[in-house]
């Protein structure tokens, strides 16, 4: 029987935990949270594109219910934690050193994510279309990061805008 799932050549035909603990020999060190979403497609995309850069880890703070159909079933081959409050999320980001880069357009300590830093140990954070990332959480981030606008719309939808910072991590880190 044909394997028609989306993986690449190399995982086809194994098993989905196979695949994880595959992945899970060379996964970098990136990390991406999610916060204040509520059945959003987004956080869909988001997982989606996490597997695709082969994060160590998706955290989901607040509501952990999502459509998974974004994530294309690729939430089957990366750690997602879910977080009830903010909490308990920065306790364990500060206890393992992790930087949390809040990736937010609606703030007065904002760069652009060309001119900010981005360590190994980054924890990328994503807020819902709307509602963003709490004050809470933009108070306790080591940086606040936004994605440069060309044209006339001030931000890119969140899922394409995890995309483009998980993939500006990448660059700066791993290739």
């Amino acid at each position: 029987m044909e394997d028609t799932r989306n993986l690449i050549d190399e995982y086809k035909g194994m098993e989905n935990d196979e695949v994880f603990d595959a992945l899970s020999k060379k996964r970098n060190f990136l990390e991406v949270a999610i916060e204040n979403v509520s059945h959003d497609f987004n956080v869909g995309t988001i997982v989606r594109s996490a597997n695709n850069f082969n994060v160590s880890k998706v955290h989901i703070i607040g509501n952990k219910k999502y459509n998974r159909r974004g994530a294309m079933c690729t939430d089957k081959y990366i750690e997602i934690l879910h977080w009830e409050n903010l909490a308990d999320f920065l306790k364990d980001q500060k206890e393992r050193e992790r930087k949390i880069v809040a990736i937010e357009n609606n703030t007065e300590r904002v760069l652009p994510l060309s001119q900010g830093k981005l360590p190994k140990n980054t924890t990328l954070v994503f807020g819902s279309e709307g509602d963003g990332i709490s004050r809470g959480l933009l108070e306790e981030a080591d940086e606040v990061l936004e994605i440069e606008s060309f044209g006339s719309t001030r931000s890119v939808n969140v899922g394409v805008a995890a995309g483009i910072a998980m993939y500006e991590w990448v660059r700066r880190n791993v290739l």
